[in-house]
């Protein structure tokens, strides 16, 4: 379902996912679109992760006091930008030939928001 980052967005997308049958989880694209998810959830009366689990990305600080604790995908964002800053300066230097993929491996933090389909 479309969203733009905001719980605003995450609620509109828990209340249509709220009346379909069959969906077990929801992976949203960031922690604060989960927000949003879990809440419509919650006032549809759907339990999390009882019927629904639901997961969100970038590990924000308020995750693990959502309720339920919020499962998510944790990225060391300051390595992010450290290997950014890295990569422009070699760029700068020896021109766009210079250019490297770099990978930051994620992480995953699980937490009361998810479990096995049933």
């Amino acid at each position: 379902l479309p969203g733009d980052w905001s719980p605003r967005a995450g609620y509109a997308a828990g209340r249509r996912l709220a009346g379909m049958d069959g969906v077990t989880a929801v992976f949203a694209a960031n922690d604060q679109m989960a927000l949003g998810v879990l809440r419509a959830l919650s006032e549809a009366g759907v339990p999390v992760p009882g019927r629904i689990s639901v997961v969100g990305f970038d590990d924000i600080p308020e995750s693990e006091f959502f309720s339920p604790p919020l499962t998510t995908v944790r990225q060391d964002f300051d390595v992010v930008g450290r290997h950014c800053i890295e990569v422009l300066l070699r760029q700068i230097d020896a021109g766009p030939a210079a250019y490297e993929r770099m990978v930051v491996r994620p992480s995953f933090v699980v937490r009361s928001s998810t479990a096995p389909a049933r």
